[in-house]
């Protein structure tokens, strides 16, 4: 059967393309979506045409078609035959999707949506597991200080999840004035610009000395060299933010080697599979630990949507997307308007 689908056919064209859509088979699932969230850094890079991959060259000529939108939520349309903990009706999340209005997945990447959890809210729930992934290996404690170095979806996310982990301060930063304050009202401690010449002095004051932890989400050299001149020393710094550049340089003998500092992989590849366990969680189960604390009130999902759209206006959304530079924190697609 045709469905549509949001398709970069080539650098910065998004077409809502008919898709053909398969009947699922033994452990499989269909699933009507009601709301897919845009993810903006890893959207914008394949829609520019940027690398897109830990394993490419970032020098490769970018190859098109790119088919995005990992994070999404609807209603079960179908299951296969040996599928049965699940039925036609059952409001659900899938993960590593697409922007596709009816998607067939395996069951592995299907997880229901609990009462008290719009699908609104749901359709993030991938998203928000990349930074709490993140924040799991650096093994922070309750009181520990830490810093945030970016205000995107995956900051925003970040500075929440900190907040419930039981970090003290949060100190976020963002040259974007609209997203610190943004972020001082999800839970941020502090909020600071990074353009500030003395950016690293305030962040060592308000953290005693230097923050324990850092979710770096930037992506850029600069936001990482930043982010070292604030650690304490044997501070744990997350790579969360895709640096899909090398060209920059870093005094790791004076930055990293000589205080103790931990470099942490956090890109979402780099977690289990099949079975999670201390520091390391599945997809599946911190998509289950996400909408628990969103129903007992201690994530805010609801604040993050900024805008819903329907998918025919695609073209329009990413073209901001690849200029504003306050683009709205959460997107949605909503799948019902076409």
């Amino acid at each position: 059967m045709k469905t549509k689908q949001i398709v970069f056919t080539k650098p910065c064209v998004a077409e809502l393309l008919d898709i053909e859509c398969t009947a699922p088979r033994a452990y499989e699932v269909t699933v009507e979506l009601e709301y897919s969230a845009i993810s903006a850094g890893t959207e914008k890079a394949n829609y520019l045409g940027l690398r897109n991959g830990t394993v490419q060259s970032e020098d490769a000529a970018p190859v098109f078609p790119r088919y995005v939108g990992y994070s999404a939520a609807g209603t079960v349309k179908a299951v296969g035959e040996s599928v049965h903990d699940l039925k036609e009706g059952d409001k659900v999340i899938v993960f590593w999707g697409k922007h596709k209005k009816l998607i067939t997945m395996p069951r592995k990447n299907i997880v229901k949506i609990p009462e008290g959890v719009s699908t609104k809210e749901a359709s993030m729930a991938l998203i928000s597991t990349f930074p709490l992934a993140a924040i799991r290996k650096t093994k922070l404690e309750i009181g520990e200080s830490a810093l945030v170095m970016g205000l995107g979806i995956l900051g925003i996310f970040a500075v929440q999840e900190l907040r419930a982990a039981g970090a003290y301060p949060i100190i976020a930063a963002d040259p974007v004035e609209e997203r610190r304050e943004f972020a001082l009202k999800m839970g941020a401690d502090y909020a600071l610009d990074p353009m500030d010449k003395d950016f690293s002095k305030k962040v060592n004051e308000l953290s005693g000395g230097g923050v324990n932890v850092c979710i770096e989400v930037t992506g850029l050299g600069v936001g990482l060299i930043q982010a070292l001149d604030c650690m304490k020393e044997m501070g744990r710094v997350a790579l969360l933010g895709c640096t899909r550049s090398s060209k920059f340089e870093i005094d790791y003998y004076g930055k990293v080697h000589g205080r103790g500092i931990s470099l942490i992989g956090a890109h979402t590849i780099a977690r289990p599979k099949l079975e999670s366990s201390a520091g390391l969680w599945t997809d599946a189960d911190d998509i289950g630990a996400v909408l628990s604390l969103i129903k007992g009130k201690r994530l805010n999902f609801a604040d993050m949507i900024c805008e819903i759209h329907s998918p025919a206006d695609a073209q329009e959304v990413y073209t901001r997307l690849a200029n504003e530079k306050n683009f709205p924190i959460g997107v949605l697609f909503d799948w019902s308007r076409i």
